[in-house]
């Protein structure tokens, strides 16, 4: 992953289109490609076998939401965090770790203006 100066983005948000997030994934978290590509894969042939572009644009906000996250690293390691806390056992820290990752998911998809939680 590229460093950032001073919790700057590493890379301007993408528009929301296959082409662009692919590049961005490919730039900032190159580990996901796969997952990307597996989950692009699956999405269309969902929309094609239904007739409906839904799947479609459930994948391009969950990337780009997940793009908006991973191109800012302190608040891409805020969700590590939460997530960690999350799988700890604890109950209450469990519900507290929930609900700040539902917090995040909620600003990434406010801020690439799409909707998809």
């Amino acid at each position: 992953m590229t460093t950032s100066a001073a919790g700057q983005p590493l890379i301007p948000q993408p528009p929301a289109t296959v082409a662009a997030l692919r590049q961005a994934v490919r730039q900032i978290t190159p580990a996901a490609l796969p997952a990307f590509t597996r989950e692009l894969d699956q999405a269309a042939d969902q929309s094609r076998q239904g007739s409906d572009l839904a799947p479609l644009q459930r994948f391009i906000a969950q990337w780009a939401a997940y793009v908006y996250i991973q191109r800012q690293p302190g608040l891409s390691a805020d969700l590590r965090s939460w997530e960690e806390r999350a799988a700890s056992g604890d109950a209450a820290q469990a519900r507290q770790a929930a609900a700040e990752i539902g917090r995040i998911l909620d600003q990434a998809h406010a801020a690439v203006g799409l909707h998809s939680r």
